[in-house]
Formats: C-alpha cells, structure tokens, sequence
C-alpha cells in the first residue's frame, strides 16, 4: 500500500545532502534523444553528471543549499568526452559547452510530501521552468537560442530506505536512487536557432559521500582541470543561480574560439 505522507525539510535535507553541513554529492548517467515532429528520434549523447551539494541550517527550521553541478556530454556509443559535435541537422561541426553551472542555490523549509511504501520512501518533484530567455534579446545569439521563453520539465524522483530517512541517529540517507527525466529545448551551443523540436533527457543517478567516489571521468576532469568541484561551496553565494543559457552568454567568446568547456575552474 502507497501512502502519501509529509515529511519535515529536515528528512528532505537528510536525503538531498546532510544535517550535519558537510559537503555531499550525487552522480547520474543517461541519455539525450531529440525529439523533432515528423521524425524519427535519434540518440544524440550520453550524459554523465554530478552535483556537490552542502546544506546549512538558518536558526529557523529552514535550511540553506547551494551547490555546484556538471554534466558531460559524451559520445553516445563510445561514452568518451565530446570537444566537437557535428550537427546532423545543419552539417556544421560546433565546440560543446558543457554544463558547468556554479552556483545552484535554494531554501528548503516547510513539509515535503513523500509516497512511503513499506521499506521504501519516494520524494517527488515535477517542475515545470517557465521564465524569459537570457539570450534572446541579444543579436548574438539569433541563429543559437532566439525563442523569448525558456520553457522546460524537470521531473525528478529521490527513492530512500524508509528505515534510514526515519532514523534520528543518521544526518544523511545513504542509499539514494535518484531518476531524471527533462524535456527540454535545444542547447544554445547546438546552434539550432527556431527549429522546430525539443530534447529528452532519461538519466538515473545515486548519492556519494566524496568528489573520490564519482565515476573516473568526472574524477580526471575534476584533478586535472576544475577542482573547483571537489567540494560545495562553504554558505551561500551572493550571486545569481548559474545555468547553462547564461554560462553559454557570458562565455560566447571562448565557445567561438573552439576552447575547451567545461572552461578551467581552480580551487576557491
């Protein structure tokens, strides 16, 4: 029997990272299929990502999160690091700029809604993005991401012993599953301007303890070029949410330049 039971912010902390403010990470792998009217689908990456997360108690009940997050895009049959992606729509071969986003910030405070069955706890997030495009009142970006709303679905679902989410003596659940489905629209660097189609992304994923537990390419990345991500930040930053449409903006110039992304990120 499935039962749709409210959980305190700190059971939802307990799962997403720890009470105990010490940094946290998940990890998740799938892939990208387009999905284009009139079209067959075709599987464009593989993705390979992780997030670094820390979670901070206000005083108040509530908790602060931020966070750091990658994802890779990869070759869909071989899973190596793609540098340069050959359009199979317009032809034209283009730098990917992976996701790098840094930081990804919040407040959990409230109930937080689960389905329990028995043994297991599910938490569940349908969101649905809905805000004006960074880029598209920017002449730049025309033939990249002109369309004036980003508009997307996130549907995320974070399964949890029920055992380990209930016990007072745990600051962290350690045995999360988590699944990821997006549909979502072209990625600016994708150069595909107002053509008709959006993306699917199908990726699963699970919580480690430390940056040393993630897969080996997420690891050589992080040792040799953005040990940034090593670890979340230590509070909250006083900046704006990072995302890929405005990492894309403020790094046009280094996209057109063919350089290597994520670009390099050295420890703070």
């Amino acid at each position: 029997m499935v039962l749709l039971q409210e959980f305190d912010a700190k059971e939802w902390v307990k799962t997403r990272s720890s009470l105990d403010g010490e940094a946290t990470f998940l990890t998740w792998n799938g892939y990208i299929y387009s999905f284009v009217p009139n079209e067959p689908k075709k599987r464009l990456f593989k993705i390979l990502g992780m997030s670094a997360s820390r979670c901070i108690a206000d005083g108040e009940g509530g908790w602060k999160f931020t966070s750091r997050e990658l994802t890779y895009y990869l070759d869909p049959n071989s899973g190596k690091i793609l540098h340069k992606w050959d359009n199979p729509w317009t032809g034209e071969t283009l730098t990917v700029a992976h996701v790098a986003n840094n930081p990804v910030q919040g407040n959990f405070k409230g109930i937080f809604p689960a389905k329990v069955e028995s043994e297991i706890t599910t938490f569940v997030f349908d969101l649905f993005p809905n805000y004006p495009n960074p880029l598209a009142e920017d002449a730049r970006f025309v033939d990249y991401s002109p369309n004036p709303i980003y508009q997307a679905a996130e549907l995320f679902k974070l399964t949890v012993p029920t055992a380990e989410l209930l016990n007072p003596e745990l600051v962290s659940v350690s045995q999360v599953i988590l699944s990821w489905d997006r549909i979502g629209p072209w990625l600016a660097w994708m150069k595909m301007g107002n053509r008709p189609g959006n993306m699917i992304y199908s990726a699963t994923g699970s919580k480690l303890k430390s940056w040393t537990e993630l897969p080996q390419l997420l690891q050589d990345e992080i040792k040799t070029r953005i040990p940034l991500y090593k670890d979340a930040p230590k509070s909250q930053l006083d900046v704006e949410d990072m995302t890929s449409w405005i990492y894309f903006q403020q790094n046009f110039d280094a996209y057109l330049a063919g350089e290597r992304f994520p670009l390099p990120a050295p420890e703070a």
